[in-house]
This record gives C-alpha cells, structure tokens and sequence, in this order.
C-alpha cells in the first residue's frame, strides 16, 4: 500500500476534491438516477467494443486487454452505463491464450494466436459531470472529458478491498464537510482516470501536467445517485468489483463519452 503520510501531498488533497470530482456545487436538481444493477448475462466473442467508433477505437492500446466503457446517454445527459470488457486471445488449439485446460499459465510454446475477441463482463449504471459531456474539458464546466484514458492507480477512505492496482488508503480522500450529505462517501473508493495527471502516485496528487486550466481529479468513484463535477460515479458493488479485478499487466483503460461522440 502507497503511503499518504507526506505533508505535502494531505495539504493538496483540498485541493484535489475542490477542482475535481463529487459536486462541490452539486445543486440537487438532476434527476434522481437509476438503480446500480449489474448485468446477469455476460457477452462473448466479441470482435469488437460495440458502440465505440473507429476515432477512439484507435487510440485504447494494442495491449490493453480491459476497458471499461462509459456510455453517456446523451451529450448534456447525466446518466451512463458504465461497462467492463475484456479480451481474450485465442490459439490454433482452440485454447485461450496463456491458460492450460485446468485455468492455469500455458506450458509449452507451440500454440499460435490466430485472433482476439472481447467479452462483456459486467454493467452497471451510474452518472458523469452533471452538464453532460465535452471534447474540451477546462475547469469548472462541470461536464465529463470524452476520451481514452489509462487507468493507474486508486484510492480511498476505506482501506484496501484487495485492489491489484496501487491503492492509497488515507482520510485526506473524505470530501470537505460542506458538501451535499449524499456525497459523504463519494471517495470511499476511487480509481484515478489519467487525464492530466501523474501517473503513478496516489489520486490526490495535485500534478496537472498540461495546467491547471484543463481541470484534472476525474476519478471513477461511487455514486451518490445524480451528477459529478467532471467524475463518472458507480454503485459500490462496482467500484468493489473493478478495484478487484483491474489488473496493471492488463493494461486497463475507459473509453468515455456520450453516445454520439464514442460512435464517431
């Protein structure tokens, strides 16, 4: 577990929470939001990531093998469904790839992969910035950057659930007793989405390195059931289950945006 013990880094964190993600200035009037479900049904064999078109398609890494997709369901909506996919190689023995027929690491090099296919694991629903969604993001618009963005490292109040992704435990993470009551545990746990951020230290770290006026702190985090300041938020089952299963050797990245643009 990363430390959070430095002064400088817990001195930030205000300033982290204030300029980023959970509704600082969250008026209350969005719609009150959908139930947090996750899908019964997994899809297989997928050739590729549906409703994500050739432009942002391109850009998630040839080696990623998870993405999680955010589809907002419109430009100026509050409300996505946030989606997990994951890819699997398969080999000319029909054998997926790096696994034996007892789920474990393939022994033995002759198998060739022959192709790859995505598999849609889980869904859930959740909510972006709470005016919708933007190619430019900057301070203070309150909506959601459309885009592909790595994701290195997580966070929260509450202590590690068994992240494989570096996880920062630390109270610095609870947001500023001003807040809405609802957004109490908004940063119970939190997973840093790399956009104008360092990567490989803890979410609150204050790093823009592309400046302040691109805005930063946009973090998957749970939902407290309307819109974020920028963040997309999902049920705590969610966040759970994607701090569990996030792997950095997977490479994992979010696809972003309103339907229209991750369509484009």
């Amino acid at each position: 577990m990363r430390s959070t013990s430095k002064a400088a880094v817990l001195v930030a964190a205000g300033l982290v929470l204030v300029t980023g993600c959970g509704g600082a200035q969250n008026d209350g009037k969005e719609a009150a939001g959908r139930a947090g479900k996750p899908s019964a049904t997994p899809s297989t064999g997928l050739t590729r990531i549906p409703g994500v078109g050739e432009e942002l398609r391109s850009r998630i890494p040839a080696d990623s093998r998870q993405v999680i997709a955010v589809y907002g369901d419109g430009e100026n909506a509050t409300t996505s469904t946030v989606v997990l996919y994951t890819k699997d190689s398969e080999t000319e023995d029909g054998a997926a790839k790096g696994s034996d027929a007892k789920g474990g690491n393939a022994k033995g090099g002759d198998a060739k992969e022959t192709g790859s296919t995505w598999s849609r694991e889980r869904s859930w629903e959740g909510h972006n910035g709470k005016r919708g969604w933007t190619l430019h993001h900057h301070v203070g618009d309150k909506r959601s950057p459309v885009g592909v963005y790595t994701l290195s490292d997580a966070g929260g109040v509450l202590p590690d659930p068994g992240a494989k992704l570096p996880y920062t435990a630390s109270a610095a993470f609870t947001p500023p007793s001003y807040w809405a009551k609802r957004t109490r545990h908004d940063f119970d746990y939190v997973i840093a989405i790399d956009y104008n951020r360092a990567k490989g230290v803890s979410p609150l770290d204050p790093t823009r390195p592309e400046g302040e006026a691109k805005g930063g702190g946009i973090w998957l985090h749970m939902d407290h059931g309307s819109g974020t300041s920028g963040c997309v938020s999902l049920p705590k089952s969610g966040m759970r289950y994607l701090l569990r299963t996030l792997d950095p050797a997977q490479h994992p990245v979010v696809v972003m945006g309103d339907k229209a643009h991750l369509e484009a």
